[in-house]
């Protein structure tokens, strides 16, 4: 069984930063890509940076220079390092990852329970 297990989500004021992390019960390495995703009140589900296993890095563009995603193979985790946070950035933010299944002939998608971002004054 996957799990995916997020931390690290709270209260920031805007301006601070987050360092979210996600937790996978097996190898990292075993998927074809990690991701973080979020989701605000009233907005569809967007992402917001991801990993490939190979190592390449993809940014939703308006967040790009704020966030950071990196990996760690050997811990199996993945993180999220949000910086100078804004209002806006209030969302759960979700860990995601894609294994390729042969059989079905299909990409599977995996998420953990997600994690609430808060940024307020």
């Amino acid at each position: 069984q996957v799990q995916l297990v997020e931390s690290g989500g709270g209260l920031a004021q805007p301006g601070g930063s987050l360092r979210l992390s996600c937790a996978a019960s097996v190898s990292i390495s075993t998927f074809d890509g990690m991701a973080w995703y979020r989701q605000a009140p009233e907005k569809q589900r967007e992402l917001v940076a991801g990993v490939t296993r190979g190592g390449r890095i993809t940014y939703a563009d308006s967040l790009k220079g704020r966030f950071t995603i990196s990996k760690d193979s050997a811990k199996n985790t993945v993180w999220l390092e949000m910086n100078d946070l804004k209002e806006e950035d209030t969302a759960v933010y979700t860990c995601n990852a894609q294994d390729f299944d042969g059989v079905q002939m299909r990409t599977r998608h995996y998420w953990g329970q997600g994690t609430q971002v808060t940024v307020s004054s």
